[in-house]
């Protein structure tokens, strides 16, 4: 596993301690591998999901310190959405 996931997954799992129960939603990191949260929690797998994220490292690390707002980085076509974008904006906001 990447340093790039295991700080991701790190970050994730502070923003929510409880994991996600909202869905399954997946982050992909193109290059570096793939998260899931869901309602067991934050962890470093790859599998199915209601919802997926796809971004750079650098744009998740920017948004998961509040250096990026993800609806902002959604519509400059720097993170994509694939799948339930209710469940998107709710990751957003547990992620801002």
């Amino acid at each position: 596993m990447s340093e790039v996931i295991n700080t991701a997954v790190a970050a994730l799992q502070r923003k929510m301690p409880a994991g996600f129960g909202g869905g399954i939603a997946k982050f992909v990191i193109p290059g570096e591998g793939s998260i899931i949260a869901d309602s067991a929690g934050v962890r470093a797998e790859d599998g199915d999901s209601d919802v997926t994220l796809t971004a750079t490292g650098e744009v998740f690390r920017a948004i998961l310190e509040g250096e990026m707002n993800p609806t902002m980085a959604f519509m400059t076509g720097k993170l994509s959405v694939d799948g339930n974008m209710g469940l998107a904006m709710q990751l957003g906001a547990a992620m801002g």
